[in-house]
Parts: C-alpha cells; structure tokens; sequence
C-alpha cells in the first residue's frame, strides 16, 4: 500500500514562529512512517517557502533547548541564516506535482490560524487538517469569536475593543476612557495573536500605557478586558461531526498569568489534569467548549479556554484555538491523551478527519 504524502506546514509570519516549529517538530516524531510519508514545507517570517533539506534541517532544530539558553533575537537570527542562499529549496506551490495528498499546518497565529493558508490550500484542492476559513478567521479575533460564543448563550467577560490607529495618533483619550470603563486589574490583548504573545496584566496606569503600546505595535485591533478571579481551564475538542470533549485541564501559573514565558521557556506553571472541579462543573465545561465549537463552526480540532469564576464558579468563555499548540507541553495533545487517545493516534485521527471533511 502506497503512503500518504503528508505536507507539514510550519513556522510562518507571525510572533509565534518557534512556537510553530517546536510543535511541527512533535507532529513528525509521532507521525505513523508506515502510513504517512513526511513532506516538510518551511515559511520563513518574511513569507518565503522552503522544502527539501532547508525545511527539514529546520524542522529537526532543538530550538526548545535553544530557547531556553538565548534569545528570540538570537534564534530568530539563525533560523534566517539557514534560509540564506537556498534558492534551490523554494517551494514552487506545485502542490500536486510533488505529490501532495494532504496538508497539515501548525501555523499558529497570523498567515496560518486565521484562515489565509486554508483558503490558499482550498484554492489548490488540497485536503488539510483543522478548521475551515470561516471558523479560522472568526476564531481568531478574540472579539469576533466572544460574539459568536455568547450567542449560544456562553457567558463572556466584559470587554472592548480599540485600533492602533485610533491609539497612537491620541494615547489620552484612549487611557481615559478605559479608566472610566475597567477598574485595574484588567488585560490588554492583542486580537489576533496567540501564545500569550503580546498579552499584559495591567494593575496601574503606568503598566497600562507600556501594554498599549506593546499591544498596538503587534496587532492593529486590540481586546481590553476585565480580569477575572478564578481558574484557568481548558478542554480539547475532536471532530467533525462526531465530537470528543476531553477532560478538563487546569493551569495553575506561575506568575501574575499563564504568559508566553511560562508556557515555553520557565515551565514554572503547573498542569492539573483532570481539573480540580467538581463532576457537575466538569460535565458543564465539556458542554459549554462542545457549544463553543459549534457556534464558530469549527472542524477537525479547537482548544477551548474558559475561566471558572472563584466566588461562584460561573464559566465564562476565554478564547478558542484552532491550531492549538503540539509542543510537549501543550495541553491539547495532553488532554487528548487523557482521553485515551494517545499523540500517534490523534495525528492519524486527525488526518483521517481532514480528508473525510475534504470527500464532503
């Protein structure tokens, strides 16, 4: 029986680019050899595609040890050495010519969760896994994606929205009304990214004009939200039709918030899983992330996050990803294993899914 050719999509144009190769490098260790022929296909942060040796080079960095011992400025620096005069590594698109069956982003954030790189894999007939482009550009607006969820009747945090555009030009006015609006502490987000990248915990009026500018510089529309005291929880999803809640994962952090230094570099924040929650809270978890699913027509797989409010345990919606992170310590894969499903498994499943959602 012939393989699968399997393109592996990773690292991309957005902030969370060595993210995206950590997690594309989790994706081929555990992907069945017997099954499925690996194809990696490497976007560099300026846009460029590489396949053959480049790709595969990259992809095999221990660029989470390498994290842990330098910079972003440092790796960013090497990764784009790497790239240097391999013209003859370009990827051409020819998508079928090289023999293409399906295609696998991990693309997290922009140019690869938003729905861009599925809308161009759909314009080439190729099947691909995870969401559509619908779902991907409306799940990655956080604000976009609070409408939709609360139309189902899921509860969100209160919130508001500003542009960059209308920030810099008059940074008061802005600083006013959202002091008339939130009392500290409350986030500021950018919409748009994810990985904690760009997000900061504002406790007074100084930290709050360094998080707009840093928000703004990274995202031109920007989420200023209440913060809410209670848990952090998470629970995967699976399916297309048929849907697998996982478990209820709980993140207890290590500083103020779970941010990007804890998730990838620190690892000071502990993982409960399952949740420290009652049965009947659980139960309502894995409904309301099924819910949440459903709203933003999601298929093949989301990462659904909620806070569970201390004083009352009420459950509101967070955020949901698309192309949750595959690193080894990331929760999907984790929670999924909690399932009962193991990491080779859920490649294949979710390899299977795409190409039943691509038979439609």
């Amino acid at each position: 029986m012939s393989q699968t050719v399997v393109a592996l999509l990773f690292g991309g144009k957005s902030p969370e680019h060595e993210i995206s190769i950590i997690s594309a490098n989790a994706i081929a260790a555990h992907l069945d050899n017997e099954k499925y022929k690996l194809f990696p296909l490497y976007i560099s942060r300026e846009g460029s595609w590489f396949e053959g040796s480049t790709a595969r080079d990259i992809l095999y960095l221990d660029l989470a040890g390498l994290l842990r011992t330098t910079s972003i400025e440092n790796t960013a620096s090497l990764l784009q050495s790497m790239t240097e005069n391999r013209d003859h590594d370009r990827f051409r698109f020819d998508f079928r010519q090289k023999g293409i069956d399906i295609a696998f982003p991990v693309l997290h954030g922009s140019y690869g969760e938003d729905g861009k790189v599925q809308g161009l894999l759909e314009t080439f007939g190729i099947p691909y896994t995870g969401c559509g482009v619908q779902a991907s550009a409306m799940a990655m607006d956080k604000a976009v994606s609070k409408i939709c969820v609360a139309t189902a009747g899921i509860d969100v945090a209160d919130y508001t929205t500003i542009t960059s555009s209308d920030y810099f030009p008059d940074p008061s006015s802005v600083h006013d009304a959202l002091i008339e609006r939130f009392s500290f502490p409350f986030f500021v987000k950018p919409a748009h990214l994810g990985s904690s990248v760009g997000i900061s915990k504002v406790t007074d009026v100084t930290l709050m004009q360094k998080a707009l500018e840093t928000a703004c510089s990274l995202d031109e529309k920007i989420l200023v939200e209440t913060a809410i005291d209670g848990k952090e929880i998470e629970v995967a999803v699976l399916g297309n039709d048929n849907l697998i809640a996982s478990p209820a994962g709980e993140i207890e952090p290590g500083g103020d918030f779970y941010d990007y230094t804890d998730k990838y570099i620190s690892g000071s924040a502990q993982l409960h899983i399952p949740a420290r929650i009652d049965e009947n809270l659980h139960a309502s978890l894995k409904t309301s992330a099924i819910a949440a699913y459903k709203a933003l027509g999601c298929s093949g797989m989301a990462r659904v996050d909620f806070f569970v409010e201390n004083e009352n345990s009420r459950i509101i919606f967070n955020e949901i990803n698309t192309i949750p992170g595959f690193t080894d310590v990331s929760m999907y894969p984790m929670l999924m294993e909690a399932s009962g499903i193991r990491f080779r498994d859920l490649i294949d499943k979710l390899l299977v899914l795409a190409l039943e959602k691509y038979s439609r």
